[in-house]
């Protein structure tokens, strides 16, 4: 059975019991400052489980894309070395809330496994919770009693807390599991263990397939456990494994799954899988990583130095890494792989075809900066290879060309070993524990227990039609970080708060007590479904109506930013090409950054026609045509433009001004008038065929031009003219280029001067003709000077040294001749004297420069330099 047969058969089997079938989420999390990408399969239905908001069907399935590289589900480092981990891989699931519960769980996952997909129930085991008397639970018998049901008894097995407790974090949902484990085994294997000794005991052939988590708990800030109101169902099974018992393999990456991405890394690498170890062990990383990489930058995340973004250079770095050494390939490589990936898997995510030419542009250009990076490694590695007093190389030095330069510390183990030297691995460890612990530090964030003090279905959002509003707090609870220190987050019945999302940033502003007191609201956030208000301290009556107000001027200024940044996007795609995507946002009160798709620098001349474009708008006074509850494919048929890497529900809201129309959640001028003036201040690239703009509008675009006419006025007093500045500077620049003639002029004069008295004073000592001296003289006339001199004697080495805006510079020269018979080196020389004037340099054995900052130190530098030929 192929791989898109083995996924349209799951889906369809729990379709027809009555749950509906929604799309994949995606990979890269918006909303959850708790999560970078998503995990598992629960992820994008997490606020049901927290009973945030209600789902509208109560029986859900899908397959989801899923990334595990990061934080407590970390698989990251066993990728490629065996069989069955990957990084991104497909979660099939079936999700219940509130409404079956274990026994039809085990009952329809047995009957999906053994009688739809025909696997043989004699290489079934399945586990059940053992129990946890520190935690005052005992065994889930009620999971127990129904598998005996499908299954015999010794083929029931005990399972522990850490395998058979499913927790989403370390507060939350959660409750016992069930999972499902398959012996794929040869016969004459089975004969000498029961596969009953090998489950949980991660060997390649007896593995999980199926886990069904029966959410029971809810754990709190404390640790304890308390009931959930109601009782869920989440399972997820790894698609991949899946297809590897169905197709009668013992790995994952000889499904079709993988196949046809190994068959293409041979041909590309000319390399043959199936033949050594460590060849095998690069081609699997490189299909696997390929995907990862692939799939989060088609829902928006581009490898980057922070957070989501180094995650996936990381995971790319990896692939490289692995091709360079093990595959022997120098050039970029990766990113041809790509075209195999999407027409394999273009029909299930459709945003690999749609986004296939960023996919590919950047990964060549991210494979392109690595491979000089490893290079750059390589000599810095020969460099501590050869400085070193031992055949152990320090951990510390390993370290810093791992976190400074990117260099794999599992590259750098290769080559010392190459080369008969040892790493010190637990030197390494340990800075890099140090590096995590700082890290750790800084980021982490202690949150307390949800104090309820209403119970309120749902927080409603009122902020598109009012920026004040009376409310109450229907829960809060504290959190502490190191940034921040103590804080609180509190959620109100309804808020006219814009919680920060599609890159505009969360509204401030206060609350107002009855009584005239204020507490300040300084940033608004949304976590999963609710929208959280962050205060530095709690209002005094927390029961109390406030009146909630928000900041007028600051609201202002971002909807006009973020209107702007709507005809910016009409207006990229009238003047650049309809290829223009949007690939990121930030909007503020004080500016807007806009990434989008397109592979040249955009032109000055383009920048000025978008600008006017959007001013044409502006000019225009288009008003606001909003629609907040039109079915998604409603607006997409009418022309709206959807965002890649956004999960839209059934219904969307639309934002329209003239031509363009957009999904959009964000707050918005009712009129383009209120942009008043749009002027774009910067733009740059930001990877392979992604560029960025930043602009102004609104108070922004006032306080410009404010700031130009001030600089205006300035410059025409400077001039000491009232108007045409642009002729008297031409006139000054004609006379500073007049007078730079003539400098250089007597430079060469003064120089012509020096030279025969240098000439004259040149000593002679161990047959070299020497001078050290303090000369007064531009680096350009000097350097001219010292190569006159060099043509008139072949025996000579001098070093001056001058001071310039508090700088001293050393300059040396020594003839060829003399490198070659004395073994002397300027470039040397002036590196070990630069220490006399705090500072370094460098250049060729004949000539070299050094610089410092501290004048004081070339009376040292001078006397010192005649010792390298007595």
């Amino acid at each position: 059975m192929q791989s898109q047969e083995i996924r349209k058969q799951f889906l369809s089997f729990f379709e027809n019991k009555k749950h509906t079938i929604v799309p994949s989420a995606p990979m890269v999390i918006k909303d959850d400052p708790t999560l970078m990408f998503t995990n598992a399969g629960m992820n994008q239905f997490k606020e049901f489980f927290l009973g945030n908001k209600k789902p509208k069907n109560t029986r859900l399935t899908d397959t989801q894309k899923c990334l595990r590289v990061s934080g407590k589900h970390n698989d990251l480092e066993e990728v490629g070395k065996d069989t069955y981990h990957h990084t991104m891989f497909e979660m099939l699931g079936n999700w219940s809330f509130g409404d079956y519960f274990k026994k039809e769980a085990i009952q329809w996952a047995w009957e999906l496994l053994t009688e739809v997909y025909k696997i043989d129930k004699e290489i079934l085991y399945v586990t059940v919770f053992e129990g946890d008397d520190k935690e005052g639970l005992g065994k889930d018998i009620e999971a127990y009693d129904i598998w005996k049901q499908y299954i015999s008894e010794d083929r029931i097995l005990n399972g522990n807390k850490k395998d058979n407790f499913w927790e989403m974090g370390e507060q939350g949902p959660c409750g016992p599991c069930s999972e499902i484990h398959v012996d794929i085994r040869s016969a004459e294997e089975k004969a000498k263990v029961s596969g009953k000794e090998l489950v949980n005991q991660d060997h390649p052939e007896v593995i999980e397939v199926w886990n069904l988590v029966f959410m029971q708990f809810n754990r709190k800030a404390d640790s304890s456990l308390e009931e959930l109101p109601a009782q869920h169902v989440d399972t997820g099974m790894g698609f991949e494994r899946l297809c590897m018992v169905l197709q009668g393999k013992k790995s994952n990456y000889d499904t079709d799954v993988f196949t046809p991405i190994i068959r293409e890394i041979e041909t590309i690498t000319n390399s043959k899988y199936g033949k050594d170890e460590n060849t095998d062990i690069a081609i699997r990383v490189i299909a696997d990583h390929l995907r990862a990489v692939s799939f989060a930058i088609a829902d928006g995340q581009l490898p980057g130095n922070t957070g989501a973004g180094y995650v996936i250079r990381r995971i790319l770095r990896r692939a490289i890494r692995y091709g360079f050494t093990f595959l022997n390939e120098k050039d970029p490589f990766i990113y041809k792989l790509v075209d195999t990936l999407e027409n394999q898997m273009h029909d299930t995510f459709p945003e690999l075809r749609s986004q296939k030419g960023i996919i590919e542009n950047v990964i060549k250009e991210e494979e392109h900066s690595f491979l000089r990076t490893l290079d750059q490694g390589l000599q810095l590695l020969d460099n501590v290879i050869s400085n070193s007093k031992s055949k152990i190389i320090s951990g510390k030095k390993a370290f810093e060309l791992y976190d400074t330069y990117g260099f794999p510390i599992d590259l750098t183990a290769l080559i010392l070993s190459e080369k008969g030297y040892d790493l010190d691995t637990e030197g390494f460890e340990n800075e890099l524990q140090k590096q995590k612990e700082r890290s750790r530090k800084a980021t982490k964030i202690e949150t307390g227990d949800w104090h309820v003090l209403i119970e309120d279905d749902e927080e409603e959002f009122v902020g598109y039609d009012m920026l004040h509003t009376k409310v109450k707090i229907t829960r809060y609870r504290k959190i502490t970080s190191k940034k921040e220190g103590e804080m609180y987050q509190l959620i109100f019945n309804l808020t006219p708060f814009y919680p920060e999302g599609g890159g505009q940033v969360g509204d401030k502003g206060y609350l107002e007590a009855p009584n005239g007191d204020v507490t300040y609201i300084l940033d608004t956030k949304k976590e999963n479904s609710l929208i959280v208000h962050f205060v530095k301290n709690l209002p005094d009556n927390l029961e109390a109506v406030f009146e909630a107000v928000v900041d007028t001027d600051s609201r202002r200024n971002t909807a006009a930013n973020h209107s702007a940044t709507h005809l910016l996007h009409q207006g990229l795609r009238s003047v650049l090409g309809t290829h223009v995507e949007q690939k990121g946002s930030m909007v503020s009160e004080d500016y807007l950054r806009f990434d989008f798709s397109h592979f040249t620098k955009v032109s000055a001349e383009e920048l000025k026609q978008v600008e006017e474009f959007v001013n044409a708008r502006i000019r225009e006074q288009l008003p606001l045509e909003e629609n907040r509850n039109i079915p998604y494919q409603q607006a997409i048929n009418e022309g709206a433009v959807a965002l890649f890497g956004e999960k839209y529900g059934d219904t969307v809201r639309t934002i329209k001004f003239g031509e363009s129309m957009e999904l959009c959640g964000g707050t918005h001028v009712k009129n383009t008038g209120d942009i008043w003036h749009f002027v774009i201040t910067y733009e740059s690239a930001v990877a392979a065929g992604v560029r960025r703009i930043e602009a102004i509008s609104a108070d922004g675009a006032k306080q410009y031009f404010e700031n130009q006419s001030e600089a205006y006025d300035k410059v025409l007093e400077v001039l000491k003219t009232k108007n045409d500045p642009v002729k008297v500077i031409t006139s000054l620049q004609e006379e500073n280029a007049a007078l730079k003639k003539e400098i250089e002029s007597l430079q060469k004069a003064k120089a012509k001067g020096l030279k025969k008295e240098l000439r004259n004073g040149l000593e002679e000592v161990n047959g070299v003709k020497f001078t050290a001296q303090k000369i007064d003289l531009d680096q350009g006339a000097l350097k001219d000077m010292v190569f006159e001199l060099g043509n008139e004697f072949k025996n000579l080495f001098v070093l001056f040294a001058s001071e310039n805006n508090g700088k001293a510079l050393l300059t040396c020269y020594i003839s060829k001749e003399l490198v070659a018979e004395k073994d002397l080196n300027a470039g040397k020389v002036v590196r070990e004297l630069g220490k006399y004037i705090q500072g370094g340099g460098g250049g060729q054995p004949f000539f070299a420069t050094a610089g410092g900052k501290n004048p004081a130190g070339i009376p040292e530098a001078l006397e010192k330099v005649k010792s390298y030929i007595l």
